[in-house]
C-alpha cells in the first residue's frame, strides 16, 4: 500500500564540505535520531559519525539496519516506504540491469530495524565494468559521490518488478482466502488445474488434486474435500467422468423391427395362397417390405467404407452366415424328405438378400462419386427387364431393386424429419390403405412375379412397352408405400425397439419354422385358408419375430451367425517387419490427386 507520510524535504544545494552547512533534518519531527548513512571505506575514515559539515546526504529515518548482505533481502507483510533521495519520496525500487549488464543482487531494505548497523566495510572492490552505480549515486576517482539525474531505464524495471511482485502478493492472498472459505462446485463440473484459474476468480482448493503440477503455487497445501450436492462423497482426485455416449436412435430400429415382422407373415402366407385373402395380403406385402429394407439398408450403408468394422462385418455378418445358412436349408430339406441339392453360387430361397447386400454394398463407392446416382440407377433398372438376368450370385435381384439402395444412399437425417407433420401421416395412412384395397382388388387378375423384382419382360409374358410400364409402375408404388410405412412407424422408443437390433436371426431362422410347418402339414387346415386365417397367420408370424430377436436367441446362435473372425483380419495401427527389415509402409485409402 502507499505511504501515508509526508515527504522528506529536499537536501539545500551547496558545496560539499561547506563549513556550517547543517544537515536537513526529517519533516515528520519524529525525533529519532537517524542511524548514520553507509559509505565506503575509502570515503570515511573512521566508525565515528560523520562530521555535519561533510554530509552531504540525508539520513534516512528509522534506519536502524544497513544492507547486511546482498540477495537476503526479507520480504515484509506490507509494501515498505522507500528511500529518501534528491528528487522526493518514491516509492521503493530497485534497480535492474539492462540485457547485456550483469545481474546485480538485491540490498537490503534501509527501513529494516531488526538488527544494529555493522562496522563500516574495508575497502572496495574495484566496480566492474558497465555496472549502473546504485540509487542515484556516483564515485569520482577520488571515492567522492556526486548527485546524479535517476537512470530511466532503470526506474522503468524497478517499476515493472515493483509490479510483478505486487500482483504475486495479491493472487498469494487470494489463494489464502480461498483457502479459508473454498468455492463449492457441482459434481459435474470439471476441475481445471491451478494454472487455468483466470486471476480475477478466487482459487479454490476443491480445484486441487495431488496430481498437479509440483511448480503450482501452493503446491504443498492440503486438499479440501466437499461433499457435492448429490450428498455422496467425491473424492478430490476423481478422474472427470467421460461423456456419456450417444443413445441409440430408436426410429431405424422400429422400422426394422415391423419390416421383419411383414418378412415372417409374407413367407407363411405361402401354403395357403390358393386363398383370395391370403393371395391379396401377399401381394400387398411383397410391394414394399423389401424395397423398404433395401433402402433402410443403403440409408446405414453411407459410410460404410470409412469403417475397418464394418469392412469386416461384410465377412462376419454376410458371407459366413451365407455359407452357413446354405449349408444349413440344405440338410434340412434332405432331413425332410427332399432330394440333396447345394449350390453356393445360386442362393437358395431367402438367402438371396445376403449375397445381393455384399453386391450392393461393394458398389457404394461407385454411387457416391456420381454427380446423378438415382438417375442412373432406375435406368439401369429398367432396361434389366430386357435381358434374362441370372439368378447366380443375386445379380437379377441387385439389379432389380438398386434404384432403393442407390436412393438409401442419398438421403439424410433432415430427410426424415420430413415425414413427422401430422398431415404428412394422415396422407401415409390414406396411401396404406389405398395400397391394400389395389392388392385386394387386383390380386386374382394378375401374376404376381412383378412383385420379385427379379423377372424380365419374356418371363412374364408381356411386351417390352407393357413391361417399361408395370416395371415403372412397381416402381412407384414400391416407393410411395416405403414412404408411407416410415412416416407411420412411431420414432420413440417403444417396446419393440431393442428387438429391432437383432433382426438379423429373425430373418436367418424363421425359414426353418415355416419349412418345417409347410412339411408337417401344420397350415393346411381349412379354415386358414381364408380372412380369418390371414389374421391368424400374421399374428403367429409376429409372435414368432419376437421370440428370434430376443437377446437369448442371439446368445444362442450368435456362434454361428456372428462369428468374430478377430485371426483373419490384420490390425489397422499395427505394422510388423520380418527378417530384421523394417516394415513396409501401409498404404493410404485418400485418394491421389494426379
Amino acid at each position: 500500500m502507499s505511504d501515508t507520510r509526508s515527504s522528506f524535504p529536499v537536501p539545500a544545494s551547496r558545496d560539499d564540505g561547506a563549513q556550517g552547512a547543517a544537515p536537513a533534518g526529517p519533516a515528520d519531527g519524529r525525533g529519532r535520531t537517524p542511524a548514520p548513512w553507509p559509505m565506503p571505506g575509502h570515503a570515511q575514515p573512521s566508525a565515528a559519525p560523520f562530521p555535519p559539515s561533510d554530509a552531504s546526504w540525508p539520513d534516512p529515518p528509522d534506519s536502524g539496519q544497513p544492507a547486511s548482505g546482498w540477495g537476503s533481502r526479507r520480504r515484509p507483510a506490507e509494501e515498505e516506504p522507500g528511500e529518501v533521495t534528491a528528487w522526493g519520496y518514491p516509492p521503493y525500487r530497485e534497480a535492474r540491469p539492462g540485457p547485456r549488464e550483469p545481474q546485480p543482487p538485491a540490498p537490503r531494505d534501509p527501513l529494516d530495524v531488526g538488527t544494529p548497523l555493522p562496522a563500516p566495510p574495508g575497502p572496495p572492490a574495484p566496480q566492474a565494468a558497465g555496472r549502473a552505480p546504485a540509487r542515484g549515486q556516483q564515485h569520482d576517482a577520488w571515492g567522492q559521490q556526486h548527485d546524479t539525474a535517476p537512470d530511466p531505464h532503470a526506474l522503468a524495471r524497478g517499476q515493472e518488478h515493483d509490479a510483478v511482485q505486487a500482483s504475486g502478493r495479491a493472487v498469494r492472498g487470494q489463494e489464502h482466502d480461498a483457502l479459508q472459505t473454498p468455492e463449492r462446485a457441482p459434481a459435474w463440473a470439471p476441475q481445471p488445474s491451478p494454472r487455468q484459474t483466470p486471476p480475477d476468480r478466487p482459487f479454490s482448493a476443491w480445484e486441487t488434486s495431488p496430481g498437479r503440477d509440483p511448480a503450482a503455487p501452493f503446491a504443498g497445501a492440503a486438499t479440501v474435500t466437499e461433499r457435492p450436492p448429490g450428498g455422496e462423497d467425491l473424492p478430490a482426485d476423481e478422474p472427470a467422468a467421460p461423456p456419456a455416449r450417444k443413445k441409440r436412435e430408436p426410429y431405424l430400429d422400429n422400422v426394422k423391427f415391423v419390416l421383419i415382422a411383414l418378412v415372417v407373415a409374407g413367407h407363411s402366407l405361402v401354403p395357403t395362397m390358393d386363398a383370395h385373402s391370403a393371395k391379396s395380403a401377399y401381394m400387398f406385402i411383397y410391394t414394399f417390405h423389401m424395397p423398404a429394407f433395401v433402402l433402410i439398408s443403403g440409408y446405414l450403408g453411407r459410410n460404410f467404407w470409412n469403417s475397418n468394422a464394418k469392412i469386416n462385418k461384410l465377412v462376419d455378418t454376410m458371407l459366413v452366415p451365407y455359407v452357413v445358412v446354405e449349408i444349413g436349408y440344405a440338410v434340412l430339406r434332405y432331413a425332410l424328405g427332399q432330394k440333396w441339392t447345394l449350390t453356393i453360387i445360386d442362393p437358395a430361397w431367402l438367402n438371396w438378400y445376403l449375397l445381393a447386400l455384399v453386391l450392393w454394398r461393394i458398389s457404394t463407392p461407385i454411387w457416391t462419386r456420381m454427380r446423378q446416382p438415382l438417375l442412373v440407377a432406375v435406368v439401369i433398372y429398367m432396361v434389366a427387364g430386357f435381358s434374362e438376368i441370372s439368378g447366380d450370385f443375386s445379380i437379377d435381384r441387385f439389379f432389380g431393386l438398386l434404384p432403393f439402395y442407390v436412393l438409401g444412399l442419398m438421403l439424410k437425417p433432415e430427410h426424415f424429419d420430413l415425414l413427422k407433420p401430422l398431415w404428412v401421416k394422415i396422407v401415409s395412412g390414406v396411401v396404406v390403405a389405398g395400397g391394400a384395397g389395389v392388392a385386394i382388388f387386383l390380386a386374382p387378375h394378375v401374376n404376381l412375379k412383378p412383385v420379385y423384382f427379379r423377372y424380365s419382360f419374356k418371363s412374364m409374358d408381356m411386351s417390352w412397352w407393357v413391361g417399361l410400364g408395370v416395371r415403372g409402375a412397381m416402381l412407384v408404388a414400391a416407393l410411395a408405400l416405403s414412404v408411407a410405412l416410415l412416416a407411420l412407424v412411431p420414432r420413440r422408443e417403444t417396446w419393440f425397439s431393442d428387438l429391432g437390433t437383432r433382426t438379423l436371426y429373425a430373418y436367418l431362422l424363421h425359414g426353418v419354422v415355416v419349412l418345417v410347418a409347410k412339411d408337417q402339414g401344420w397350415l393346411d387346415v381349412s379354415w386358414l385358408h381364408g380372412p380369418l386365417g390371414v389374421l391368424a397367420i400374421m399374428s403367429s408370424s409376429v409372435a414368432l419375430a419376437i421370440v428370434l430377436c430376443l437377446p437369448e436367441t442371439r446368445t444362442a446362435f450368435k456362434w454361428l451367425l456372428e462369428p468374430r473372425l478377430v485371426w483373419l483380419y490384420r490390425r489397422p495401427a499395427e505394422s510388423r517387419g520380418t527378417g530384421g527389415e523394417p516394415p513396409a509402409p501401409r498404404e493410404s485409402s485418400t485418394p491421389v490427386p494426379r
